[in-house]
């Protein structure tokens, strides 16, 4: 089976804190986290459906770490079979939502919540059509 061929690389200053909001309010499964000797996570990957996400701590150094120096939030959207029941779990948990579910004038029904960091992440049933 081929991997995800588009996957959203976010950085944070609490990475354990986010791979657990993202995996119990988010329901996302962990793949592999990589920490270095002083806890940092080097590298992440949380799965949903059949894509991922990959996320590291912020500060390790390196190309990617410098060029993410003072970046904003990001916005990714995660495409879920039931809106209502993932929005149930993500206010169970706590999680910051922005918007509740609604069906959109594009034929999705979807929701918006903001993370610990101020990334906005957008869950609903628009799939688009992708080429082989």
């Amino acid at each position: 089976m081929a991997g995800a061929s588009v996957v959203p690389t976010l950085l944070y200053a609490d990475a354990k804190a986010a791979i657990r909001q993202l995996t119990e309010g988010l329901g996302f499964t962990e793949v592999s986290v990589y920490e270095g000797e002083d806890g940092t996570v080097e590298h992440a990957e949380l799965a949903h459906g059949n894509g991922v996400v990959m996320l590291g701590s912020k500060g390790r150094g390196g190309v990617f770490d410098k060029a993410m120096e003072g970046a904003g939030p990001a916005g990714v959207y995660v495409v879920v079979d039931d809106v209502d029941a993932h929005h149930r779990r993500a206010v169970e948990q706590g999680v910051e939502v922005l918007m509740p579910p609604a069906d959109q004038a594009y034929g999705s029904r979807d929701y918006m919540v903001r993370d610990l960091e101020g990334n906005v992440w957008s869950f609903g049933t628009y799939a688009p059509e992708v080429g082989g």
